[in-house]
């Protein structure tokens, strides 16, 4: 996120710009994770997917409203220790967010601000989901994104994107060590992406996995789910120059260029590993550029970007189609083999290809010991999100439970926990 300003008065164009953008995002989650994630389940688990991708998005609102903007990006704790995870307590209720400048200097408004960071804070805990897909109830999904919300999400995107920004500076409190994350590389997809390696361990497999197939049930939803995620993520990286300006376009072209080039890798090597390049192949290969780019889109060059998708294709196709079979965890929609293994990639990626040319502020950055940094912060946050996440799941599972009974996972969850079906004769 680049939290670099001027001192000026909003204007309407950057304003129109990010406000568009925080639409874009909500239509990632709403409806293009639901497509791309329904049409990857069994028919029997269409509408649970609907049902979370719809409550996370509503609940992760809310509790932006709340606190999550304050404890993010509130200013009262700094200082302390607690200040380097959260922010304070001044914006509650998005108090003082409003429509001018005032708290927030640049380009667009405390309250466009606030709206677009929002949609950030309700899309990452629904990534989480596709691990666990088909064999975790509502009540549960419900239950432990809410505190990994507040518990992992808030800290780390404070600690990286708030106003202390040294989540790397953590291990050393010292030195002044920054870690670069234009969009959400390790705030978002990182801390989703292990996360849900951790969670799809503890929840176990689905019942009948490695020994019976478990096909998705409509590839053409998941089509155009991928086509929705392409789209709304020009409005997650290009966005998140905060401006409708030159990083913006930067980042627009290296997101295009990272996705295309990771759909072609991904197809690729399956043709070379498997004979036949799938469409699933190539609707992943997209995911997998799209999130390994976040992290560097407003900060390399095109070239660089083209480089990072060859890259992410290739790696994030070993991590689902050899990585997990080798070791037997049931990541039921890749969401580690695509968010964790990419967004890591592309933390690294940036350390090392960070361009002070395609963005001025990379100059900076570099200055600072970006490749210590990163890799430190890399480090935390795969440490964080693992201890957090087992903690934080442990805990539901001691309360309400995280699984259905076997009679209701195979019967289905739309049946058990919503009553309705997705498909219906007539």
């Amino acid at each position: 996120m680049m939290l670099i300003f001027v001192n000026s008065l909003p204007t309407a164009g950057d304003n129109a710009w990010v406000l568009t953008s925080a639409a874009l995002v909500l239509m990632m989650c709403i409806p293009g994770l639901f497509l791309f994630y329904g049409g990857l389940v069994r028919s029997r688990n269409v509408l649970s997917i609907a049902a979370q991708c719809i409550a996370l998005t509503a609940m992760g609102i809310l509790m932006w409203w709340a606190f999550g903007y304050s404890l993010v990006f509130g200013k009262s704790l700094q200082g302390s220790w607690l200040g380097h995870l959260f922010g304070g307590l001044e914006h509650l209720g998005l108090s003082g967010i409003g429509a001018d400048a005032s708290a927030y200097e640049g380009r667009i408004s405390a309250g466009t601000f606030a709206l677009f960071q929002a949609m950030f804070a309700a899309i990452t805990p629904a990534l989480i989901i596709g691990a666990v897909a088909e064999r975790m109830k509502f009540s549960a999904v419900l239950f432990f994104s809410g505190l990994w919300t507040l518990l992992v999400y808030y800290p780390v995107a404070h600690a990286v994107w708030g106003a202390t920004g040294d989540f790397a500076g953590l291990a050393n409190p010292t030195a002044s060590l920054k870690a670069a994350d234009f969009a959400g590389g390790i705030v978002v997809h990182m801390t989703s992406g292990w996360s849900a390696l951790i969670l799809c361990i503890l929840v176990g497999p689905r019942i009948g996995f490695g020994k019976r197939a478990m096909p998705p049930h409509s590839m053409v939803l998941c089509v155009l789910g991928t086509g929705l995620l392409w789209a709304g993520w020009y409005g997650f990286n290009a966005g998140s120059a905060l401006a409708a300006d030159g990083i913006a376009v930067q980042a627009f072209m290296t997101t295009t260029l990272a996705a295309a080039a990771a759909t072609f890798s991904w197809a690729i090597i399956e043709k070379l590993h498997r004979g036949k390049p799938s469409v699933l192949g190539l609707c992943s290969g997209a995911i997998a550029g799209l999130a390994t780019i976040t992290n560097a889109a407003g900060f390399v060059s095109s070239g660089s970007a083209v480089l990072i998708g060859l890259i992410a294709g290739a790696i994030s196709y070993w991590a689902c189609s050899v990585l997990k079979r080798k070791f037997g965890y049931d990541d039921a929609l890749d969401t580690f083999g695509v968010h964790g293994i990419g967004g890591t990639t592309g933390a690294l990626a940036t350390a090392f290809l960070m361009s002070s040319v395609a963005n001025p502020a990379g100059g900076a950055l570099i200055s600072q010991g970006l490749i210590k940094g990163q890799l430190i912060a890399i480090v935390l946050c795969i440490v964080f999100s693992l201890g957090a996440t087992w903690t934080i799941a442990k805990l539901v599972e001691k309360t309400i439970g995280l699984r259905p009974t076997e009679e209701e996972e195979a019967q289905g969850l739309d049946i058990a926990d919503h009553g309705e079906e997705g498909y219906t004769q007539n």
